[in-house]
C-alpha cells in the first residue's frame, strides 16, 4: 500500500483499524514520565489489564476451596489445562489435543528431544541455524553429549551466504538433502530471534521427512506473531514461550505441540510424570505409566494455576481479536515502520534493515544493524521514549505488535529516528 510520513496519515490508519480498541486493554510503561513507544513485545509482551481479575479469581478459589479446588468450582484445577487448548490450537494451527500449556521452553525442548532425537550409528546429525538463541544451542550440545556423541560432529549449523544476513530456503533444503540418511532431526527456530527471519517450516518439514528425519521448531518468536499451521505442515513437534507475543507475564508457562500421529504411541520414549498418566487411572496410584492421549501425555507435574490464569487472560483477548486479523494489521504496521526507516535513513550509513523485505518471510520484528554509533544509537532511542531491544554485537530489534501498537506509535518512532540520525550520521 502507499504510505506517507505524516501524523495525519498515521491517525487515519488508526481510525480505520478494526483492532484499534484492543490497545486500551494493555498497560504501557513510562519513560521519563511519558508513555513509552513500546516495540519490545518480542522480548516481553505488555500486561493485559484483565490479568489482575483472572489472578484474583484463582486466589479466591484457593482461599474458599483450598484442596477441593482441584475438583470443584467452575475451573477445577484438575482439568484447567483444557481451557487454553482452543486458543492455542488457533494460534498454532493445530488440533486441541496436539497442544498443552506446561513447563518452560527449554525444559520442554529437553523433554521433546528425549522422544524425537533417537540417534543411531548411521543417522545422528541435527540441523540448526547458525546463531540460534543460546538456550537452544546449549540444549542441543547437552543432549548430544548425553548420547555420548560429539556436538562438533553432530550439529550442522546453517549460515547465510557471504555478504547476506539471512538464510535462503533453497540452501536449507539443499543441506537437508545433502545430509540425507545421516540426518536425524531438523531443530530450528520458527523465526530467527536476531534477524527476524520467518523460516518456511512447511518446506523444511517436507524435506526432512523426505530423507527420513523428523522436524521440530522453537516457536518463541513465532507463536502469536506469525501465521502457523503446524498440523497441516506435518511438523513433528514444537514448543514456545508465552511471555513474548502472547503477553502472559515474565517467565510464564510454555507449551508443546506434538503431531497427532504420535497421540497414542506408548512405545515412544519419554520422561514420564504423574500428570501425564491416564487421567482416569491417575488416582489409583498404581505402577506402570500409561500416557494420556496427545500432547497431554508429555506432562510431568500438575499445572501452575496462577501462571495459567495470567496466560488465559491474554489468550482470551487473542481469540476475540483473531489471528487472521492480527496478521493483516501486523503486515501493514511493520510495512509502515519499514517504509519510514528507509525514507528517513536513506544513504546515511548509520543503519541497515537485515530482516527480509518480503512480509511472508518475517513477523512483526525488524532488526536494524547499526553501522555507526553502536549501542549509543539504542540509548538515544530510549532517551526519547522508545523501548526496543539491543542484541550484541550491533543490532536493535523493533517489534510493533498489532494487539497494542498503533500507526501513531510508528510515526512517533520515525520522529525519534530522524533526530537520532542527525546526531550519528
Amino acid at each position: 500500500m502507499n504510505y506517507e510520513y505524516s501524523e495525519a496519515f498515521a491517525q487515519k490508519m488508526d481510525q480505520n483499524d478494526p483492532l484499534e480498541s484492543f490497545r486500551d486493554r494493555f498497560l504501557f510503561p513510562k519513560v521519563n514520565g511519558k508513555e513509552a513507544i513500546y516495540f519490545c513485545g518480542n522480548s516481553l509482551g505488555l500486561q493485559p489489564k484483565s490479568v489482575k481479575d483472572y489472578l484474583e479469581k484463582e486466589l479466591g478459589n484457593w482461599a474458599d476451596l483450598a484442596v477441593d479446588g482441584h475438583f470443584e468450582g467452575e475451573d477445577a484445577w484438575m482439568f484447567v489445562r483444557q481451557k487454553s487448548k482452543p486458543a492455542l490450537a488457533e494460534i498454532l494451527g493445530t488440533h486441541p489435543h496436539e497442544v498443552v500449556a506446561m513447563n518452560n521452553l527449554t525444559v520442554n525442548l529437553h523433554l521433546l528431544m528425549v522422544s524425537f532425537y533417537r540417534p543411531t550409528k548411521d543417522r545422528f546429525k541435527i540441523i540448526i541455524e547458525a546463531g540460534a538463541f543460546p538456550s537452544d544451542q546449549y540444549m542441543l550440545e547437552s543432549q548430544v553429549k548425553w548420547h555420548g556423541l560429539n556436538p562438533e560432529e553432530v550439529i550442522v549449523e546453517l549460515k547465510p551466504r557471504v555478504g547476506e544476513h539471512t538464510l535462503r530456503t533453497e540452501d536449507i533444503l539443499s543441506e537437508i538433502h545433502n545430509q540425507g540418511g545421516a540426518l536425524a532431526m531438523v531443530n530450528m527456530a520458527g523465526i530467527q530471534y536476531y534477524t527476524g527471519q520467518l523460516f518456511d517450516m512447511k518446506a523444511i518439514t517436507a524435506a526432512a521427512h523426505a530423507v527420513g528425519a523428523v522436524a521440530g521448531f522453537d516457536l518463541a518468536h513465532a507463536a502469536g506473531n506469525a501465521p502457523l499451521s503446524l498440523h497441516d505442515w506435518d511438523v513433528d513437534f514444537a514448543t514456545w514461550c508465552s511471555y513474548k507475543y502472547m503477553n502472559s507475564g515474565p517467565g510464564n508457562v510454555s507449551g508443546i505441540y506434538v503431531h497427532e500421529k504420535y497421540a497414542d504411541r506408548p512405545d515412544l520414549p519419554r520422561f514420564a510424570g504423574w500428570w501425564g498418566h491416564d487421567e482416569g487411572k491417575r488416582f489409583l496410584m498404581e505402577k506402570g505409566f500409561i500416557p494420556m492421549h496427545g500432547a497431554d501425555g508429555w506432562q510431568l507435574a500438575n499445572s501452575n494455576i496462577l501462571a495459567l490464569a495470567a496466560h488465559q487472560a491474554s489468550l482470551d483477548i487473542f481469540q476475540e481479536a483473531g489471528m487472521k486479523n492480527l496478521r493483516a494489521k501486523s503486515e501493514k504496521l511493520t510495512g509502515y515502520l519499514e517504509y519510514l526507516i528507509r525514507q528517513i535513513s536513506g544513504k546515511s550509513g548509520v543503519l541497515e534493515i537485515i530482516t527480509p523485505e518480503n512480509p511472508a518471510e518475517r513477523g512483526c520484528q525488524l532488526s536494524l544493524l547499526i553501522h555507526q554509533g553502536g549501542k549509543a544509537v539504542f540509548d538515544e532511542f530510549y532517551k526519547h521514549g522508545v523501548v526496543g531491544d539491543w542484541r550484541n554485537p550491533n543490532v536493535i530489534r523493533l517489534a510493533p505488535t498489532p494487539l497494542y501498537n498503533s500507526f501513531l506509535d510508528v510515526f512517533r518512532f520515525a520522529q525519534v529516528l530522524e533526530q537520532s540520525l542527525e546526531k550519528f550520521a
